[in-house]
């Protein structure tokens, strides 16, 4: 694919300075909420939420796990980032024509030259081994957001040999395209620290993990390039500066795993950002951090104020469970906004979509203004 398409791309993904949303659409506020605010958690029940801004339709388009949908994925649109409606299940898995039959999370849709490419995870049919957690990633395609989206081809785009889940897809200024995913847990214990301390005191007899991989797409997503490179994992040693927020899953005895997953990148300068999740998607302590790096495939660090996104309830707030996140861009360009999944008193067990405000200071420094549960001004409002 030349690269004029790959400009083309990226013009239509991330720059509508020609756009106005706000004077153009007019929506109802939430009952019991003042026009020209919003409160989280969002009246939209899903987890892993991704947004994408369709530029054609002047529209937002969130995709996730559950949202009403059975063995697929549903979507909702929005003019402002607030007030969504669900549009109705747009993939239809666990089909004789279809890879994977079930498991079917984490989708996220990328808009290429008039086309709607969704990437998401699910139980590969072929399981010779029988194996509990047969994860992997394939592709389906639509011409519209709403779908309805189609597999390209009756399998997973890759097998690594590894059950792998959470993509999320970079294209490059260069013309390049990069996949990253995250190895699961299961059937992979790592040696650590942790590990040790968990073995000597009873509580665990070893520590799975998952770690973020980054390998570059073909251009017609067909495959991949190349051998997977390591990113991101949990630290090996107890006194590394992320061991205590990365470890609270195994630190508070819910189970005997650490997760790096979830990841969503995106440039800022000349600095590549990586924001993925810690801990246990069904706990309490699921969190956000993220890394940078020079290059799309790393060498990635660590951030120093991680985590940026947390349970909030230690400062008195209900939320817990925040992660798996995406980014929403204003219309300019100017204004980022931290999209992610989380819990309240109220919700229980279900997950719910947050949304707030997030910015990069002028150090560099990546950071999230949230949980939040107070009345917020409208996003894209000036």
């Amino acid at each position: 694919m030349k690269h004029k398409l790959f400009i083309f791309i990226f013009a239509a993904l991330f720059s509508f300075k020609s756009l106005d949303l706000f004077s153009q659409v007019k929506t109802p506020a939430p009952a019991g909420v003042k026009v020209g605010v919003y409160k989280n958690p969002l009246a939209v029940s899903l987890g892993d939420p991704y947004v994408l801004y369709d530029a054609p339709s002047k529209l937002y388009y969130m995709y996730g796990t559950g949202g009403g949908a059975k063995d697929g994925f549903a979507t909702y649109s929005s003019p402002d980032l607030v007030n969504w409606k669900n549009e109705g299940q747009v993939y239809f898995g666990n089909k004789p024509a279809t890879w994977g039959i079930g498991s079917f999370w984490a989708p996220e849709v990328y808009r290429v030259k008039d086309k709607y490419y969704m990437f998401y995870s699910a139980q590969w049919r072929d399981n010779p081994t029988k194996e509990l957690e047969n994860f992997r990633i394939g592709v389906a395609v639509a011409d519209k957001p709403t779908g309805p989206f189609r597999d390209m081809q009756n399998k997973p785009i890759f097998d690594p040999g590894y059950p792998i889940i959470d993509a999320n897809v970079y294209f490059d200024k260069s013309g390049k395209m990069y996949l990253y995913y995250s190895r699961c847990c299961y059937k992979h214990p790592v040696q650590s620290e942790v590990a040790d301390w968990a073995k000597k005191t009873g509580l665990y007899n070893e520590i799975e993990e998952s770690w973020v991989y980054g390998v570059a797409l073909k251009p017609d997503f067909s495959g991949v390039i190349g051998e997977p490179v390591l990113l991101l994992r949990p630290p090996v040693k107890m006194n590394d500066a992320q061991a205590e927020w990365e470890s609270r899953s195994v630190t508070a005895k819910e189970v005997n795993r650490r997760w790096t997953e979830g990841s969503y990148t995106f440039k800022h300068g000349d600095t590549y950002y990586m924001m993925y999740s810690a801990n246990h998607f069904g706990g309490e302590n699921y969190a956000v951090g993220y890394a940078t790096a020079k290059h799309p495939l790393g060498p990635y660090k660590k951030a120093a104020n991680n985590p940026v996104l947390e349970k909030n309830t230690a400062k008195g707030g209900d939320v817990t469970g925040t992660g798996h996140n995406s980014i929403a861009f204003s219309p300019d360009g100017k204004q980022m906004y931290c999209v992610y999944h989380g819990r309240t008193t109220k919700t229980g067990k279900e997950r719910v979509v947050f949304i707030d405000k997030m910015e990069i200071k002028p150090d560099g420094k990546l950071v999230v203004q949230g949980p939040t549960t107070t009345p917020k001004p409208l996003p894209l409002s000036k």
